[in-house]
């Protein structure tokens, strides 16, 4: 497949290895006839060894055939995650070095997750576009500040912390954008 057909998360192989695209930064030269760069962040599957590199728009990138189940997280078996697949319940377990940053999205009975496989092993996991977790710890709400609404850090029960309004309490559950990181809105 062509560069600017590559999409995040795709699987392709780049100098005999298989690597999942991360991130993309599209560059336009400026001036006429300047070619566009796509620069691509991408990580070793598996292993999860981080390579960038830039690449023009018709250069060829060879996608890897993997196939994709839908699973749930089932429970955290040492430092592994075993995900349950949504049809015929056959447990995958992604190491947490594969699962890397995503496990802090992570919550118990988690649906919509994809597990990715290439040879009948589990290589990587692609998380639903937002998650809601408890917030467990958040400072109270400033009464009679402005008319802005300003940002606070919060805790979640996942251990990751994140910036949510200000109208945000304890106890609240809250949606988090998986690809960002950031507040999406209240969960109930």
């Amino acid at each position: 497949m062509k560069a600017y057909d590559v999409k995040k998360g795709n699987v392709v192989e780049y100098n005999n290895a298989v690597y999942q695209i991360r991130d993309i930064e599209r560059s336009s030269p400026q001036g006429r006839g300047g070619n566009v760069k796509f620069r691509f962040t991408m990580y070793s599957v598996p292993g999860g060894t981080k390579l960038d590199i830039s690449l023009g728009g018709e250069d060829e990138l060879k996608e890897v055939e993997l196939s994709r189940r839908q699973a749930t997280f089932s429970y955290k078996d040492g430092d592994a995650f075993v995900f349950l697949d949504d049809e015929d319940y056959t447990p995958y377990t992604l190491d947490a070095d594969v699962v890397g940053d995503s496990a802090g999205y992570i919550v118990p009975d988690l649906s919509g997750c994809y597990v990715q496989i290439i040879d009948d092993a589990p290589v990587a996991l692609q998380l639903p576009q937002s998650v809601a977790i408890e917030v467990i710890e958040t400072p109270p709400e400033l009464k009679g500040g402005t008319a802005t609404k300003r940002p606070k850090p919060a805790k979640l029960s996942t251990g990751i912390e994140i910036m949510v309004p200000e109208y945000i309490g304890n106890g609240e559950r809250v949606l988090v954008n998986t690809t960002t990181g950031e507040f999406a809105g209240r969960a109930d």
